[in-house]
């Protein structure tokens, strides 16, 4: 008997010393980060050492990623065709020798062996704390950052996670914290959103293919269906399947605005009056005293 108190004393006294070099090194860490940034003068060392004393540590793990990571990259300024590269303005704009403007951009570029070592650390992670749903995005928003024009990788690693998702029985966390499956969709919504926001030609196919797949996973989500309305909207200006989603969503759901809006939106592109007016007699029904005052205006000037 004393020998079973002995042994849980000598535990709990083992325990309560790795909590406290835990929180030694995680002060150090914090203090060198907010000073010096993730990939700051100390921060190596600091991570090392930590490591050693508590290699499934999440927060040295997720250190140790933003490391590598973040010293993977260099900012520089490069030249790109249009007004908008990869959903971002352009930092200046220049005349070449004929006066056009040249558009210049600042992006990321990567040192290869750097950015492998960091998915290394990022795979690491989710292997220790595989419930843990902030490490899987960790690698998403690697893959996105590194791949910029064409995201397929990044695209391949969320169509897993949310295979995945459909099959596990546990649940995820966020940030150690307990997650439900609403807000693993509204994440990957947001992913939808990166996807359609870089504009791109392989984004915005990315963007339909997560979208078709999260909505066939989650068919009550209207997002990812007023999604592939978007998509045909915008990136094959087929207007005929962009009001077939839109009219789905609004047949379930008659006052849903995204689609009523973009179903406005369609109409004018089209230059297609019949079917703006029935859009705008559903804003008109559903939609907020400002949007019922600008529809009853236009609805006004298109009787004219």
């Amino acid at each position: 008997m004393k020998r079973m108190i002995f042994a849980a004393l000598a535990m709990t006294v083992c325990i309560a010393a790795q909590a406290q070099t835990a929180s030694r090194y995680e002060q150090r860490y914090d203090l060198l980060v907010s000073q010096f940034g993730p990939a700051g003068i100390g921060v190596e060392t600091v991570l090392n050492n930590w490591e050693k004393a508590d290699s499934t540590n999440a927060k040295m793990l997720q250190g140790k990623f933003a490391y590598l990571f973040t010293k993977a990259q260099t900012g520089v300024v490069e030249p790109h065709p249009g007004k908008k590269y990869l959903g971002m303005n352009p930092v200046i704009t220049l005349k070449d020798s004929l006066g056009n403007d040249v558009h210049y951009y600042e992006v990321n570029v990567f040192d290869d062996e750097l950015y492998a070592e960091a998915l290394k650390a990022a795979d690491k992670a989710v292997a220790v704390w595989p419930d843990r749903l902030d490490f899987r995005f960790m690698k998403a928003n690697a893959y996105i950052a590194y791949e910029k024009e064409s995201p397929d990788m990044a695209l391949a690693c969320l169509l897993d996670l949310a295979q995945e998702n459909l099959k596990r029985k546990s649940t995820w966390e966020y940030e150690g914290k307990k997650v439900d499956q609403e807000f693993f969709q509204e994440a990957m919504q947001e992913y939808c959103f990166s996807f359609y926001t870089l504009g791109t030609p392989a984004a915005y196919e990315a963007f339909r293919q997560l979208s078709e797949t999260m909505s066939g996973y989650f068919p009550d989500n209207t997002d990812f269906v007023n999604n592939l309305g978007s998509y045909y909207l915008i990136a094959k200006s087929d207007y005929k399947t962009a009001y077939k989603y839109y009219n789905k969503v609004l047949k379930s759901h008659p006052d849903n605005e995204t689609a009523i809006r973009n179903g406005v939106l369609a109409a004018r592109k089209q230059k297609n009056v019949k079917q703006e007016k029935k859009y705008l007699e559903m804003m008109l029904k559903y939609g907020s005293e400002r949007d019922r005052l600008q529809a009853e205006g236009r609805l006004n000037a298109l009787k004219k």
